[in-house]
């Protein structure tokens, strides 16, 4: 199933917004059901944790910064209407 560039756009702001903070509040919370370990190894696992939550979703973010490769270029947009900027 593929995801228009607007649906990506969206669903990159859902799991952003809403998501992300979700993972958070999980991850501290297995840490701290876990203990306190060394702070190193307390370190390894919130880095590994903090690339893991992405890995899913990289199909969503991917081109989500770039301009819309559906919508009209202003030169062609231009061209149509007979105006010319500059």
């Amino acid at each position: 199933m593929a995801l228009s560039w607007k649906a990506r756009r969206r669903w990159s702001l859902v799991i952003l917004l809403i998501g992300l903070p979700a993972y958070i509040v999980v991850a501290v919370s297995v840490m701290n059901a876990l203990g306190r370990p060394s702070f190193l190894v307390e370190l390894l696992v919130y880095v590994a944790l903090g690339i893991v939550w992405a890995l899913p979703f990289r199909f969503v973010f991917r081109g989500v910064g770039q301009p819309d490769p559906d919508a009209p270029r202003k030169d062609e947009a231009a061209e149509k209407t007979g105006r010319r900027d500059g």
